[in-house]
């Protein structure tokens, strides 16, 4: 049996009163696809936010990789081997596609970022291992077309892939990805699926992803949590949830 890389146990957050996660508890096991979903305003940006130290919860216990907190700090997730991308781009748009990518590996850098972006770090050796990690992550992902592009100049989709590029560029054991389909067409999402379950597959990374498109869903997960307002109401494999009544109820509508 895979043991669990990330457990979460009775975690809770509000904002002046108001419930955003109520008691929710689960496990992702080591390299799984585990898709959040839920209505809008269920609670899972902000599950995300809690478990890669953005939010601090109320109540609850979280155990990534042996590792026991109640509270994490951003930096110290990243160093632990959380990756994250967020709904809506966080790209530096006057920079490079590399320089985005590179911006990835600051929070591992003995130099800064902006030293990184002129090519002025302390560390020759550290540059280098670097720029090596970034070009085999923007080839990786079919990004060699657009290594030196400005960001700002490309198209949503292709945008999309440099924030997974920048995510993934410390080879992060949990990959949290917030919406990374988002705005996209079909094409764009077929893409997309398929480099996410490369990631999986070649990499081994576990990812969490969340997701408002069932068919992808369904698709490309091994396991699904489901939450509606802040509660979790379903929590297993892909077929599972689709076929329980709690959750036909708050989401998925009807059985097909």
């Amino acid at each position: 049996m895979t043991s669990a890389l990330l457990s979460l146990h009775n975690v809770s957050l509000s904002f002046e009163g108001v419930h955003a996660i109520s008691n929710i508890g689960f496990e992702v096991a080591q390299g799984e696809i585990c898709a959040l979903i839920g209505p809008n305003g269920a609670g899972k940006s902000s599950l995300l936010n809690v478990i890669n130290g953005i939010y601090r919860a109320d109540a609850g216990d979280i155990v990534f990789d042996g590792t026991h907190f109640k509270r994490i700090y951003p930096r110290k997730a990243a160093l632990l081997g959380i990756g994250r991308t967020f709904q809506h781009n966080a790209l530096f748009d006057r920079l490079s596609v590399l320089d985005n990518v590179l911006a990835g590996l600051t929070r591992h850098s003995r130099t800064g970022f902006l030293e990184h972006a002129f090519r002025v770090g302390r560390d020759p050796r550290e540059r280098h291992d670097f720029r090596a990690r970034a070009d085999a992550m923007i080839s990786f992902l079919e990004l060699d077309a657009y290594r030196n592009a400005r960001v700002s100049t490309l198209p949503y989709g292709v945008q999309k892939r440099v924030d997974l590029a920048r995510a993934l560029v410390g080879q992060p054991k949990l990959l949290l990805l917030d919406e990374p389909m988002a705005g996209m067409n079909q094409h764009e999402k077929t893409v997309m699926s398929r480099f996410i379950a490369a990631i999986n597959r070649q990499f081994g990374t576990t990812v969490i992803l969340i997701e408002h498109d069932i068919g992808v869903v369904m698709g490309l997960s091994n396991h699904v949590v489901v939450l509606d307002y802040g509660r979790k109401v379903g929590d297993g494999t892909p077929d599972e949830v689709r076929h329980n009544p709690e959750v036909i109820k708050a989401y998925l509508g009807t059985v097909h």
